[in-house]
């Protein structure tokens, strides 16, 4: 059953489509990937399937709640870590959770024990009282992601959650990602350019290309459909947006935003 769909999901900026027609279904707990070059559209999904940025068209469903006229009852439902800084350095861990749990309406008495078993559960209890400002990237990451889910989401967005993390910083961060879903059931839906994360984590992946679906299913059975045994995810990305890769070269934007997060996470 799928806990998250999405009907021709549609983002216009003037005569631009950055998302065109999206047709995807995520079912719950699943761990499923948005993959695509700059400019793919995967960014522009996520910020309208978290209610962030309205469609110009189409839907999309999360329990069965619509993005277009029930964002009250969706936010209450998902977790989203952005790219950019999300966590305020000059406050401890326990400050920042303590200030998202008050945003989600956690009751006053359960604040406390939800703060610490959110901190201990992504292995930050040791650091509650340090600032942030302090920590490394790694820690930062878990840090968002420890307050993304004080509400226990049923859907968690991750947009690049390991960009500018070292080998050691990313294993660390999904070894927590994948131990959330597998204790709470969570759904997760995350973007990435590194495959080998993709292939790993993920039940399955959605391939864009400038706006537009490309292709959906496993890492294994879009590797099996190029007809090579010895066929990798990045054999399956580069076959399915080479014709589109020289004509979505990075824009300043994008490499702003890339290098801004990349140096306050290394």
């Amino acid at each position: 059953m799928s806990i998250l769909r999405t009907d021709k999901l549609t983002r216009a900026f003037g005569n631009f489509t950055a998302v065109d027609s999206l047709d995807i279904a995520v079912a719950k707990g699943e761990i499923f990937a948005l993959l695509g070059p700059n400019g793919a559209g995967k960014s522009t999904a996520l910020k309208m399937l978290t209610t962030l940025l309205p469609p110009t068209s189409g839907d999309a469903y999360i329990n069965d709640y619509s993005i277009r006229t029930q964002t009250n009852e969706i936010r209450k439902i998902i977790g989203y870590v952005p790219q950019m800084l999300s966590a305020d350095g000059s406050l401890t861990a326990f400050e920042n959770l303590s200030l998202f749990a008050k945003l989600y309406d956690i009751p006053s008495r359960e604040r406390k024990q939800r703060v610490h078993e959110a901190l201990k559960f992504m292995g930050l209890e040791n650091f509650e009282h340090k600032l942030v400002k302090t920590y490394s990237g790694g820690m930062i990451r878990r840090l968002e992601i420890a307050q993304s889910t004080l509400h226990q989401p049923s859907v968690l967005f991750l947009d690049e959650p390991t960009t500018g993390l070292d080998p050691i910083g990313r294993k660390v961060v999904w070894e927590h990602i994948v131990a959330l879903q597998k204790q709470f059931s969570t759904t997760i839906l995350f973007t990435t350019h590194l495959m080998e994360e993709a292939d790993e984590i993920c039940s399955r992946v959605a391939l864009m290309t400038r706006g537009k679906l490309a292709i959906v299913g496993s890492p294994k059975e879009l590797k099996a459909s190029l007809g090579d045994s010895e066929a990798t995810l990045d054999d399956v990305f580069i076959h399915y947006t080479a014709d589109k890769l020289a004509e979505s070269g990075s824009s300043f934007h994008d490499v702003s935003v890339e290098r801004k997060t990349t140096r306050r996470l290394g």
